[in-house]
């Protein structure tokens, strides 16, 4: 019955993952660098990540993506997020088995965006055989650095009441 719960859990947060990333992509952001988005569905994934683990952040980040994919019917888009999500998550889960006593959930998620950020715009240099790209890469890590901030922020509270209102997340 636990591992139903959990299941079901995840399957919620994979669901809420994808409805941010669609609503994200609705929202158009007001400066000149394309494929730059808020990153708000990163929330889901490092909560998943602090609350169950390392495998089913990998997962929920990979379904999101997938998912997303078919929602939008942005094939080109899978391959930067597909690419992004993964190098997000191993730099995450970097960050909270080596850093987290020295740093909380921002510090995680400025990490995350990093290397969301960075496997983009390889992934773009390697669709579009043109390296110049990589001069989009000091304007998508500083936005990073506002829209890190706030997935860090919002993950400490989300998982604040998650761990004292439901006592099946614990791993």
């Amino acid at each position: 019955m636990m591992n139903l719960r959990k299941n079901i859990f995840i399957a919620l947060l994979v669901s809420m993952g994808v409805a941010i990333g669609y609503i994200e992509s609705l929202i158009p952001l007001p400066i000149p660098v394309p494929g730059a988005r808020l990153g708000l569905s990163n929330i889901i994934i490092l909560t998943t990540l602090v609350l169950f683990g390392y495998k089913e952040g990998i997962m929920v980040a990979c379904l999101k993506s997938f998912l997303l994919m078919l929602v939008l019917g942005h094939v080109t888009s899978f391959f930067y997020s597909i690419t992004g999500g993964i190098l997000s998550c191993l730099g995450m889960i970097f960050a909270i088995k080596y850093l987290v006593p020295k740093i909380s959930n921002i510090g995680v998620s400025e990490i995350g965006s990093a290397c969301h950020n960075i496997g983009q715009v390889l992934v773009a240099g390697l669709i579009i055989q043109n390296w110049k790209i990589i001069t989009y890469l000091p304007f998508l890590l500083l936005l990073g650095i506002f829209t890190g901030f706030f997935v860090g922020l919002s993950t400490n509270y989300i998982v604040e009441v998650l761990e004292k209102h439901m006592i099946f997340l614990k791993r």
